[in-house]
């Protein structure tokens, strides 16, 4: 499908775009005309299939996209792609979607016969701030430095193991719970900067960092059979409702939590 290049000398910022939602959101921008620079992290081979994958799609939709392997979650890797991101695109406001897709927490048992291998305090607070807390000192910066566009918007993907009992997913539970406490909050506090603040949560959803959750072939399967819809979520029906949030229809929306999963979260 040819979508009009609404978003062209526009650019949205993605942390955690290598694969799955992240990745989808990306191609589906850019087949919109939006630049994208994309933070992620890994290894040196696949990242050099990550950088070959993000120049197909740049040549295919004749946009850019800025590759960075770099630790998101550090503060002065941060700061060190402001500076280079706004030498980049100019001393002027370009950026219409900050995109939080990091997934990156701890998997382990909250309770044990002994301290080894259950959750620790330092586990669960490297969990809240990768998968929540960290948005706020994003938007932060970037508000700071002046770059979000009148009407942009800051997106976050929550899950629907927050509101029930996944096997060892309790600190990705309390962390998206977090962070849709932090979004209700952004989406007052950031509003006088002409910011937009919602999450989506998706179905479940086939992507890497699903796979490791333990048991995660069994939610798989579950989704598939209950799904209203009668099919599970896909990385794609996400990027959908990432892109309908972009584009200036979207723009009373704000404090949203959008479900995105054919009704799943209904049963």
């Amino acid at each position: 499908m040819t979508y009009q290049k609404q978003f062209s000398d526009e650019w949205g910022i993605i942390l955690g775009g290598s694969s799955g939602i992240g990745l989808a959101a990306l191609e589906k921008l850019a087949a919109a005309g939006m630049n994208i620079a994309v933070l992620y992290r890994e290894m040196a081979v696949a990242d050099r299939t990550v950088r070959e994958t993000l120049s197909r799609i740049a040549d295919k939709e004749k946009v850019v996209i800025l590759p960075h392997n770099i630790n998101a979650l550090d503060e002065q890797s941060r700061r060190s792609f402001i500076r280079t991101f706004r030498d980049y695109t100019g001393n002027r406001p370009k950026v219409r979607l900050l995109l939080h897709s990091i997934a990156r927490g701890n998997l382990k048992p909250l309770a044990g016969d002994t301290d080894e291998g259950i959750l620790s305090h330092e586990d669960l607070a490297a969990t809240t701030y990768a998968m929540s807390t960290s948005l706020l000192d994003w938007t932060r910066e970037l508000v700071q430095e002046k770059l979000f566009i009148p009407g942009a918007g800051v997106i976050g993907l929550t899950s629907g193991g927050a509101h029930r009992y996944w096997d060892g997913y309790g600190a990705v539970a309390i962390a998206k719970s977090s962070l849709e406490t932090l979004a209700t909050y952004m989406a007052v506090e950031f509003a006088k900067y002409g910011l937009r603040t919602n999450l989506i949560q998706a179905g479940i959803t086939s992507t890497p960092s699903l796979e490791r959750i333990p048991g995660s072939q069994e939610l798989l399967e579950l989704a598939a059979r209950r799904n209203p819809m009668g099919r599970r979520t896909t990385p794609g029906d996400v990027a959908g409702a990432i892109y309908l949030l972009c584009t200036g229809e979207a723009s009373w929306i704000n404090g949203a939590l959008l479900h995105v999963d054919g009704g799943e979260h209904c049963l």
